[in-house]
């Protein structure tokens, strides 16, 4: 058996999402666990390892059957267990649960991607306005709110500002900047680990194929060279847009309103339209409040091109 950190593990539980569905979790030595924000990247990820590691472009299943999400909710856990214990393939696992609430392996790969949490917070309104949150209600068991979703009402800028400064702690909602940089933060701190791989938004969008190749080496897997092209075209947005239905992390449960609406542009910087220069230099000060400046650094902008995955 693989060696395990032995710190206690960390808690982390909303209406959708919790840890304490890892607890007691086999792993198998190589298994792949892809453990992401909200909204950064996290279905690409699922859809770059799938391609590694079944190298074919033609997915023998919907992603979500491939790439099971352990800790949602909405899905009896032991359904998810046994999906996962009837996989003959290298596993890898969705979750949105930071490094510190998982189970520790020395012989299983943990890959983080980060993104700039500006174009985090814009996709996660409109991801939110995309859920159907009775039917998820309906499906945890959880009451139904008073309140009215928050994302459904306020401007742009108005719920970009308030997702900016809410202070919950991230262990009751990581959906916000202090939620983020927390999550990544953990990440950051564990990138000199051989078994811990850090991705970013950026580097995937600027080089999808380098990215690929430097994923690939650091999980062991090779890829003939002459099915890489095909491999690189199935993980575009464009390729994965087309077939939405089967890449989306809908569970066949009817939890998001539109599919379609999932893979809703995938382009970067749509907050400079609704934020002013005053509420950027807000947003720079909460951010050197809660990440010291080589995170931050690279939240923003992912690893220069060439550089090492892990520095």
């Amino acid at each position: 058996m693989s060696a395990a950190r032995s710190e206690e593990r960390a808690r982390y539980k909303t209406s959708l999402e919790d840890s304490a569905r890892w607890d007691g979790f086999a792993f198998r030595p190589g298994d792949i666990v892809i453990s992401t924000p909200s909204k950064s990247g996290t279905t690409w990820t699922q859809m770059i390892c799938a391609l590694l590691v079944l190298q074919t472009p033609d997915l023998p299943a919907p992603l979500t059957a491939l790439s099971p999400w352990l800790d949602i909710r909405v899905r009896p856990l032991q359904q998810v267990r046994d999906q996962l214990e009837a996989q003959r393939h290298r596993r890898f696992i969705k979750t949105h649960t930071p490094l510190d609430g998982l189970p520790w392996q020395r012989d299983v790969a943990y890959l983080v991607v980060g993104r700039d949490p500006r174009d985090i917070a814009v996709s996660l309104r409109h991801q939110g306005a995309n859920l159907d949150r009775e039917r998820i209600r309906r499906l945890t068991g959880e009451a139904a709110s008073a309140a009215p979703d928050p994302r459904l009402g306020p401007s742009e800028r108005d719920w970009l500002l308030g997702w900016m400064s809410l202070d919950v702690p991230p262990h009751e909602n990581l959906d916000t900047l202090r939620g983020v940089i927390w999550q990544l933060g953990i990440a950051w701190s564990r990138r000199d680990e051989p078994n811990v791989v850090l991705l970013h938004y950026a580097d995937l969008a600027r080089d999808l194929e380098g990215e690929m190749r430097g994923l690939a080496a650091r999980l062991g897997i090779a890829v003939p060279e002459e099915r890489w092209p095909a491999l690189v075209e199935a993980a575009t947005f464009e390729r994965m847009r087309e077939r939405a239905a089967d890449r989306v992390p809908d569970e066949r449960l009817g939890i998001l309103k539109d599919p379609g609406q999932f893979f809703r542009s995938g382009s970067s910087g749509e907050w400079r339209r609704f934020l002013t220069d005053e509420d950027l230099a807000r947003y720079d000060a909460r951010i050197a409040s809660l990440a010291p400046p080589a995170l931050a650094h690279w939240l923003h902008h992912g690893f220069r091109k060439g550089t090492d995955l892990r520095i």
